[in-house]
């Protein structure tokens, strides 16, 4: 076990450093916060306890990639590309929030609950995550599950199922340019389950 940890180690992707910095003044900003009091004292008491919980967490904070070979850490992530892909995904939720609305104010309401799985493989799980939260914060879809590459998702009406249909959809694509995945190629399997 001791030498799978160490063979884990040589192969990080992302820099551990960045991950520490921005750690520690993420916890430093909320002791201030929480704390409320400006006196150099208990900032510098802050200052060490953000400092010393960074440094104690950060092998807690190595994500182990899809196929095991290699890790990524938690903290290291362009950031102000996931801003603007969160500005972006705010809008689809909305817009989606709109298109549901629409469906239950139909007197006819045309609803059609569909499982729809698909393949989308990536190597950082974060991507994962991601994709997943962002599906289930979009209303009229709930992923399900996601095992390894294949997610299995609830969509409310044919129009959500089509958004996700092969994992080619718009909002996949954003989350692998974000993350430095590979894009799709259509080969992804796909099953619609009515």
């Amino acid at each position: 076990m001791m030498k799978n940890n160490l063979a884990m180690t040589k192969n990080v992707k992302g820099s551990e450093t960045k991950q520490f910095i921005v750690l520690s003044a993420v916890l430093f900003l909320l002791w201030v916060l929480l704390s409320g009091k400006m006196e150099a004292k208990l900032l510098g008491m802050g200052l060490a306890a953000s400092l010393f919980s960074a440094w104690i967490t950060m092998s807690l904070l190595r994500i182990p990639s899809v196929d095991r070979k290699s890790v990524y850490v938690a903290f290291d992530f362009p950031y102000v590309k996931y801003i603007v892909y969160w500005f972006w995904l705010f809008k689809e939720i909305v817009k989606a929030n709109i298109d549901i609305a629409k469906v239950v104010l139909n007197p006819k309401l045309p609803i059609n609950p569909q499982i729809v799985t698909f393949r989308r493989p990536m190597d950082n799980p974060l991507a994962h995550v991601t994709l997943a939260n962002s599906i289930t914060l979009t209303p009229g879809t709930v992923t399900v599950d996601v095992e390894g590459d294949l997610y299995v998702i609830h969509a409310l009406t044919d129009g959500a199922a089509e958004g996700l249909e092969g994992g080619e959809g718009e909002m996949m694509k954003r989350v692998c340019a974000l993350f430095n995945e590979e894009a799709p190629k259509g080969e992804e399997a796909k099953e619609n389950h009515g």
